[in-house]
């Protein structure tokens, strides 16, 4: 269940993160996007741009990637051009806020490919000159070679994949670089964009134990920048190491003893002046991640690419509610739509009420700051927090049990609440469903699947 709950993160439109206090449940970020009086959620949106190929497929992996059987570099570049294009006509948004370039190994596109695709977005919405882009870094000598000519691209953060310190814990998660390559390619990103370069770390490894992490977490600490993401390993169905499971030819460390590393890990974070904004991500020197902050805040996203998901409303086609939206997932099926239609849109399902905000309630649990009251009423102005769940006598002996906080502020978990935040979440779920039920009519398009061939060609 933890498991569950630091897994959700993973993939996951503020541009206006500013100010840090404690709070019972870790750092409080103070938002100024949320301190203005008419929050525009139509015509902002974040950018995600989805590279699907690898050189190889980590033992653990269950993400959409593909082994490129040839290079197509030029058609890919082209496509994400023109779906970016396509989507940002048809969501008519006036501005984008942060992208993210991620995969698969987005460190293997050419750098020519991220200036594309950043043109494009500048040829269709505003872009500021110091918007936050992101890329996600492979740490290998070749991806590290080309850190500056991303740099020149127009990237300004980089979160890189060093996943472990240890080689032999590499080797057994099918990583494609050492220890030492990785931490010259954190030395060479943050010459590049000190301040804007995030750590990927992995905890829960077979054969692990606390002692070994925490030693790992020291030397991390010695290195890293002002940013770091922690996940749980989880053994996916279907994976190398899945199967290597079940052959007890590898295991990972019990539940218990992943939670324990979790808590050893936010402890010493603390201790190093990190300040925990999220469930997984830790920052100092307020160098949170704007991009996926737009995710836990429930604001519109745009996903570009194979696999792709996006949040928006297609104002574009006379849309007015937010549609959850997924791109084809095989590379070259969606390369063919894209060059038949403009788009590879696979899925479109329009959001209800109830819907919308439950992604609302899930996605800003995951913040310590949690959900502020003004925030929930942009979604629900009908239907305040304390309306929604102080009446549950469930949710008030979590509130008794000092693992949930319902304030002046708003809703969020304590500090040993959000390590059992998957435990706490579907209580809150039920009542909200409740809730909407007694005093919200349904929206009849609720769940409706669209097809994507009427969007714009």
């Amino acid at each position: 269940m933890f498991a569950r709950t630091l897994r959700a993160g993973r993939r996951v439109v503020s541009p206006g993160l500013r100010s840090f206090s404690e709070t019972t449940g870790g750092g409080h970020v103070e938002d100024a996007f949320e301190r203005t009086d008419s929050p525009r959620l139509s015509n902002q949106a974040s950018l995600y741009v989805h590279w699907p190929y690898c050189l190889r497929r980590c033992t653990y992996c269950n993400f959409n990637k593909y082994i490129p059987g040839e290079n197509n570099d030029l058609t890919m570049t082209a496509c994400l051009q023109r779906e970016t294009d396509t989507l940002l006509q048809l969501s008519q948004v006036s501005c984008i806020t942060s992208v993210f370039f991620g995969g698969g190994t987005p460190s293997l596109a050419p750098p020519s490919t991220i200036a594309a695709v950043l043109q494009t977005v500048s040829g269709r919405a505003h872009l500021s000159d110091d918007a936050e882009v992101t890329l996600e870094v492979n740490p290998t000598p070749a991806g590290k070679s080309r850190l500056e000519d991303y740099r020149h691209a127009g990237v300004n953060r980089f979160s890189i994949g060093v996943q472990s310190l240890q080689d032999e814990d590499l080797k057994t998660l099918g990583r494609d670089h050492s220890s030492h390559q990785a931490l010259q390619t954190v030395k060479e990103a943050r010459r590049l964009c000190p301040g804007r370069v995030s750590l990927d770390v992995m905890f829960g490894r077979p054969a692990q134990s606390v002692a070994s992490w925490e030693g790992e977490l020291c030397e991390l600490l010695r290195v890293c920048d002002d940013h770091v993401s922690l996940y749980q390993l989880t053994v996916e169905r279907g994976t190398q190491l899945f199967k290597q499971v079940l052959r007890r030819e590898a295991s990972v460390p019990p539940e218990d003893v992943a939670a324990e590393m979790y808590c050893c890990a936010r402890r010493t974070l603390r201790q190093h002046g990190f300040l925990q904004y999220e469930v997984s991500n830790f920052a100092r020197n307020k160098a949170v991640s704007h991009h996926n902050t737009s995710y836990w805040k429930g604001r519109q996203y745009i996903g570009v690419g194979p696999g792709a998901h996006g949040r928006f409303a297609p104002l574009g086609e006379g849309g007015v509610v937010r549609e959850a939206r997924t791109q084809t997932l095989e590379p070259d099926v969606w390369i063919r739509e894209v060059q038949q239609r403009g788009h590879g849109t696979r899925r479109r399902i329009q959001l209800g009420r109830l819907e919308l905000l439950e992604e609302v309630l899930v996605m800003g649990m995951r913040m310590t700051d949690g959900i502020s009251h003004k925030h929930w009423a942009t979604f629900s102005p009908q239907l305040g927090l304390r309306e929604a769940f102080g009446s549950s006598s469930e949710v008030q002996q979590l509130l008794q049990n000092g693992q949930l906080i319902l304030d002046d502020r708003g809703l969020r978990s304590s500090w040993d609440g959000l390590a059992i935040l998957d435990s706490m979440l579907p209580t809150l779920l039920v009542e909200l469903e409740r809730q909407i039920g007694q005093r919200l009519p349904r929206n009849p398009h609720a769940g409706q699947t669209e097809s994507p061939t009427s969007c714009p060609r």
